[in-house]
């Protein structure tokens, strides 16, 4: 049971996923949505532009039907009408036509959202197996693009039938009217019929942006045990990942080793931890961490403190809390101020004495360290 789980697909797709299906042109999309955007959108235009273009047409008509002589004995003249007239009218009905173009591409966007695939232009021969193609004829969505065509078919038919019904005593009495009455009418029923008819897809295709979007997520949904394959695969290896985080420890380690030459002073614990800080009186408000470690890596610390003559003294309780609050590059805690510029201080005299001589400085012992930076006495107190 627990296998047959694993292999259902109930969870959503990983954002990986949906990368991967824009990447090979899948994207939702509702044809419906397209087709009534389209329609409002011509709709709209010409019911704006309709003196325009009824202006266009009767002038491109007229002059169409106007026919000199010279054009009977000259074939250029007649091509250069011609083309004036197409001329004419393109120039006429391009706004139109822009707004369509604009909205052919702006509507798909709307659902789903922009998306330009190479895959799309990739030919697909399993298209060509009629196995499959009589599989698609009846399968879910076939059935479902059936309904959706009958369904368009009875409604748009419904509300033309009606519009018409309506209508019918003013469609008889058109032949009693004059001209420009008569077309006037003809105008107002064709575009209250365009938009009554164009007002019934969009209610289809209110019905079918949510199935679409429905059915996109089912397909795209994937088993339990694929979400596990893609979060390894996005994750990595955990040995080639536990490698790499220690090759960057060791190269941090160097990295860190390197500046234990620039350092003033190497306090210890003494064996369990070291710290390495560095105090320039130009530059630096606090002195600065730039080594530490635990153990073994203190051993180093110490190791390579002492072959570049670096001074080493022992304190445990500020080795500990410099240790535990401190992190590389940091300076060191203003509780703790007090404590190393005795030993900075130490440091600097040490370094006078060893060059000129003179009375020898007091190595400090009694370092105002407060019990709450030191992890021991901390844990003392637990313990306790």
């Amino acid at each position: 049971m627990a296998e047959d789980s694993d292999l259902e697909k109930t969870e959503p797709a990983t954002p990986k996923r949906l990368e991967k299906a824009r990447e090979e042109g899948n994207v939702p999309r509702s044809r419906e949505f397209v087709t009534c955007a389209m329609l409002l959108a011509g709709g709209m235009g010409i019911a704006m532009m309709s003196s325009q273009f009824g202006d266009a047409l009767k002038h491109t008509m007229g002059g169409s039907l106007h026919f000199e002589r010279a054009l009977a004995y000259d074939s250029n003249l007649l091509l250069m009408k011609i083309s004036d007239s197409i001329y004419s009218l393109l120039i006429t009905f391009a706004p139109l036509a822009g707004l369509l173009f604009i909205m052919a591409i702006a509507a798909p966007t709307l659902i789903g959202g922009w998306n330009v695939s190479n895959q799309a232009f990739v030919p697909k021969f399993n298209r060509l197996n009629p196995v499959s193609g009589l599989g698609n004829m009846v399968s879910k969505n076939a059935l479902v693009e059936l309904l959706k065509a009958v369904g368009k078919t009875i409604l748009v038919g419904s509300v033309a039938y009606v519009v018409v019904a309506h209508d019918v005593d003013t469609i008889l009495s058109l032949a009693l009217l004059p001209l420009h009455t008569s077309i006037a009418e003809v105008e107002d029923m064709l575009l209250k019929s365009f938009f009554f008819i164009v007002g019934a897809l969009v209610l289809i295709a209110a019905i079918d942006v949510p199935y679409q979007l429905t059915t996109y997520a089912n397909n795209l949904k994937m088993t339990k045990e694929e979400v596990k394959q893609e979060s390894k695969e996005s994750e990595g290896n955990p040995q080639i990942k536990a490698r790499i985080r220690q090759q960057q420890r060791e190269i941090a380690r160097r990295r860190m080793m390197s500046e234990i030459p620039k350092a003033d002073v190497v306090i210890t614990n003494p064996t369990h931890y070291a710290v390495a800080i560095q105090y320039k009186e130009l530059g630096m408000r606090a002195p600065v961490v730039i080594a530490k470690g635990a153990d073994a890596v203190a051993l180093k610390i110490r190791e390579v403190a002492a072959e570049h003559k670096i001074m080493t003294l022992e304190s445990p309780k500020l080795a500990r809390a410099l240790y535990a609050h401190t992190e590389l590059g940091d300076e060191i805690p203003q509780a703790l101020y007090s404590a190393v510029a005795e030993i900075i201080a130490y440091v600097f005299q040490m370094r006078t004495f060893n060059k000129h001589g003179g009375f020898r400085p007091e190595t400090p012992t009694q370092l105002d360290v407060p019990d709450a930076l030191d992890p021991h006495h901390k844990l003392t107190e637990v313990t306790a």
